[in-house]
């Protein structure tokens, strides 16, 4: 309470508040987490188990066109799977591979980027040579090839994205380290005998915190959107757990034919995510970054 008490009294929280644009991002990732928790139990189907599928049911239009029912408020797919049912467990895959991709990227890019900018000479070399290879080719063109060489599956599309995520987690880590390993506190906690790992961890790593905050919230909408991208070519999630862009991409086929909402109302549903996702993005990198005050 005390914790809370303090946050609500800060400087940050007051900057929070008098911007309209962070605190609509704010209630739109809110609303999104609260859906993919607590939306399947209130959602009249899973869109997961087939056997309760029934063809008769495929292509309802949403609940407010003609030839609309009530069981389907914003319609069906070609396999009678309800459209809401199905956004809303795809939200929540979206969401999973969103922010554990990041905490993992985040993870393996912090490590590698301590250790390359504290460490430095030939381990530094190495690991941003790797560093600057990854970098040099398109995000989207690596998570594509590992995808098409190691095959679909939730697992497979996490380690993918994880690998190419981590490279500028790594890059700004690093940048920070060296930033500070010169200055006279690093150099005084050496002297009185701190362990390297205690002088990362106590004194270089709290102050690369704010920029991995930043990163680390734009990461999470940039997974989001790949994972969409990669489903839609037909390399990502299988079809068994239709995620929000397998959702658009099952749709493309008919798209043309007047049965739009397959493909539009999940992919609505992706842009005002990520779009939520940006808008808090921009917030904290205004408000933590210290060049900006």
């Amino acid at each position: 309470m005390k914790a809370l008490n303090e946050f609500l009294r800060s400087e940050f929280f007051f900057h929070f508040r008098r911007e309209k644009i962070a605190v609509a991002g704010s209630v739109i990732v809110v609303f999104f987490i609260l859906t993919a928790l607590f939306g399947p139990l209130l959602v009249p189907q899973n869109p997961y188990n087939l056997q309760s599928l029934e063809l008769k049911n495929a292509y309802k239009p949403p609940a407010w066109l003609e030839g609309g029912e009530a069981a389907f408020l914003l319609g069906s797919d070609e396999q009678g799977r309800d459209m809401l049912s199905g956004i809303v467990y795809g939200t929540r895959i979206s969401l999973f591979l969103g922010v554990g991709v990041m905490a993992a990227s985040c993870l393996v890019g912090t490590l590698v980027g301590l250790y390359a900018g504290y460490a430095g000479g030939r381990a530094d070399t190495l690991l941003m040579r790797i560093v600057d290879v990854q970098l040099s080719f398109p995000a989207m063109l690596v998570a594509l090839f590992i995808m098409s060489a190691f095959g679909r599956g939730l697992e497979k599309l996490f380690i993918a994205l994880t690998l190419v995520g981590w490279v500028q987690y790594a890059r700004t880590v690093r940048g920070a380290v060296l930033a500070e390993r010169g200055k006279e506190y690093i150099d005084a906690s050496r002297l009185i005998g701190l362990s390297p790992f205690l002088v990362v961890t106590r004194h270089v790593l709290p102050n690369v915190t704010t920029s991995l905050i930043v990163i680390a919230t734009i990461h999470v909408g940039n997974v989001i959107l790949t994972e969409a991208t990669l489903s839609y070519l037909g390399v990502g999630v299988p079809v068994t757990e239709p995620s929000l862009g397998l959702l658009v991409k099952n749709g493309y086929d008919v798209l043309f034919s007047g049965i739009w909402w397959i493909s539009v109302l999940p992919g609505c549903f992706i842009m005002i995510l990520v779009f939520g996702i940006n808008l808090l993005g921009d917030f904290l990198r205004d408000e933590l970054n210290p060049k900006l005050k």
